[in-house]
Order: C-alpha cells, then sequence, then structure tokens
C-alpha cells in the first residue's frame, strides 16, 4: 500500500492509499480522486516523507511525518503501513474510529436537510432571520467560500457521512 498526499483547490489537506503509483497517476487522470472535506476533485500530489526500514530495529521511521492509522487494506498491507505505531493504538484504532464515524454520522442525521438552499439558509440564521438550528446541505465550492469570507460558520461533509446505506 503507498500513502499520497493531497492538496485540493480550496486548500484541503489529505492522504490517499493506493496499490501502486500507477493506480494514483490512474484515478487522478479520471478524477477519481476527490477531497474528503468539499468533495473537489481537483486535486494535487503533495511531496511525501520518505519511510526508511532500518535493519537493525526492524521498524519504519519517517521523515517528518507522524505515523498514520488506517483501517483499510489487507492484514499485510495494514500491518507495513502500521510499523512504528504502538500495538495498543494498532488494536484500537479501528474500533475508536468506528465509534467516532457513528457518532459524527448521527450528529449528521439528527440536522436539518435544507438541500441546495444551505447558502441562503445559513446566511438567513447568521442574520438571525431564522431560527438558529444546525443544519446541512448543499453548497458549490464559490458558495462555500463565500459563507466563511462572510463569517458565517460551516464545516463541510463528504458524501459518505450522511449516506443512509452506510
Amino acid at each position: 500500500m503507498i500513502i499520497y498526499d493531497f492538496r485540493c483547490e480550496l486548500e484541503h489537506r489529505f492522504e490517499g492509499w493506493f496499490g501502486s503509483q500507477d493506480d494514483c497517476e490512474r484515478q487522478l487522470q479520471a478524477g477519481q480522486v476527490h477531497c474528503p472535506v468539499c468533495d473537489s476533485s481537483t486535486v494535487s500530489r503533495l511531496p511525501s516523507a520518505l519511510h526508511v526500514k532500518s535493519a537493525a530495529r526492524d521498524t519504519a521511521t519517517s521523515a517528518g511525518s507522524s505515523g498514520r492509522i488506517g483501517t483499510s487494506g489487507s492484514a499485510h498491507s495494514s500491518s507495513q503501513a502500521m510499523q512504528g505505531v504502538p500495538d495498543s493504538a494498532v488494536l484500537q484504532a479501528p474500533a475508536e474510529l468506528r465509534d467516532a464515524m457513528d457518532r459524527l454520522r448521527r450528529w449528521v442525521a439528527a440536522t436539518e436537510d435544507v438541500g441546495r438552499a444551505f447558502a441562503e439558509e445559513a446566511r438567513r440564521i447568521h442574520n438571525q432571520e431564522a431560527p438558529e438550528r444546525a443544519i446541512r446541505g448543499v453548497a458549490t465550492p464559490a458558495e462555500a467560500r463565500a459563507l466563511v469570507e462572510e463569517g458565517v460558520a460551516v464545516l463541510p461533509l463528504p458524501a459518505h457521512l450522511v449516506d443512509k446505506q452506510h
């Protein structure tokens, strides 16, 4: 498993896990790599930290990078990605991550879906022209930028957090 770092057009940084460099390039060219924050497919790959395996200690060290925890992939590739992470973190991470994602999904489900009227309704709430409440909906990247510039508190969410199938 190869981990690459990316940045979207709105400067959100994230990582992606790929089977090979060719897989990464193919998915980038096909527009299949999306920012998990704003769902933009306009992303660029950033230089990644070099991972070096030390024969003396038989552990991986990372130049300028802290350990990352992931839960996807086979046991073999996951164990390779987890080298240098304490065993207790490896054992607890999947359950803790699932619990955190479940809590986040429940919180999102409890918000009011205002659909494409999100930007307008968020402004109305911000300007105290509508009752204060937690809402969710759809906004273009330009609308989201404008809301932030106006001081409206917004939190972009990836679609999989509101997808009822998961």
